[in-house]
């Protein structure tokens, strides 16, 4: 059963105004935030958005509360640093987005008429291009995980017609890649070898796509997965005294193979 939207509670405009205050007041105060750049803070800010991307994929929605405050001390810090340079002032950023948004949304704000969000998709690509971008590739961070940019630069192109026309013509490409990839293995440099690899990568992120799944989220589960099992090998091998670096191939295959077997048979439905 879905769950019904409740209405909008009131914008908690003082909230936000005390929270602005505190950090300005932290920028002057605190000798950490005093020393604080735009780029000091690149890699706590991706952490930070991470950080919010793992409390989506667990649905925890406790914690996402907290995560996205994480997040929001890093919007309005980027935005004080900002106003002590003399760059821009936080209202900017405010104004710039609330404009964009009304600007792409046509059919909400406007009387464009959209029969589903597919179109509203490519409305929105197209008035992208309206406002001055030389390419439909424009735009694709630098800074995604390779992933999911090689996933949005492909769902780009095939917005314009530039894809393939079936799954399996996309599996064929996935072999061709493969094959060349070993061809390399006999023959070629490592910097050949490195080059079809990414061939490869980007070819199963294809075929990816043409299952309706997103490579960046299906590595990080199985990622999660390997780190769960591995760590029960570690605690398994803890309780009888041992260590992964004292114990054997086999040993751990067999534990890794059990705690499998045992997550698969809880997976599965209960019969009636």
């Amino acid at each position: 059963m879905k769950r019904s939207l409740r209405k909008f509670p009131p914008v908690p405009r003082k909230d936000f105004e005390a929270y602005v205050h505190i950090v300005r007041r932290l920028r002057r105060e605190c000798p950490w935030d005093r020393k604080q750049t735009h780029r000091s803070l690149r890699d706590s800010l991706i952490e930070e958005t991470y950080e919010v991307v793992e409390s989506l994929d667990l649905n925890d929605v406790g914690n996402l509360k907290h995560e996205l405050g994480d997040l929001l001390l890093h919007i309005v810090l980027q935005a004080t640093i900002a106003e002590q340079r003399g760059e821009f002032t936080l209202a900017d950023p405010l104004r710039a987005s609330a404009d964009k948004l009304v600007r792409r949304h046509p059919h909400v704000f406007g009387t464009r008429r959209v029969r589903n969000a597919e179109e509203v998709k490519r409305n929105w690509e197209q008035i992208k291009m309206e406002e001055g971008r030389t390419s439909l590739l424009q735009g694709v961070p630098e800074g995604l995980p390779s992933l999911q940019r090689a996933l949005r630069v492909q769902e780009r192109a095939a917005k314009v017609g530039f894809d393939w026309k079936r799954p399996d013509d996309v599996w064929k490409k996935v072999r061709e890649e493969l094959d060349e990839l070993r061809e390399t293995l006999r023959h070629g440099t490592r910097e050949r070898r490195e080059e079809e690899f990414g061939d490869l990568l980007f070819a199963l992120v294809n075929y990816a796509r043409f299952l309706d799944i997103n490579p960046e989220n299906a590595l990080r589960q199985t990622v999660r997965k390997f780190i769960r099992r591995f760590r029960h090998i570690e605690e398994t091998l803890s309780k009888r005294g041992r260590t992964p670096h004292d114990a054997s191939l086999e040993e751990m295959d067999k534990i890794w193979n059990a705690i499998k077997r045992r997550e698969r048979k809880s997976a599965r439905p209960s019969g009636g």
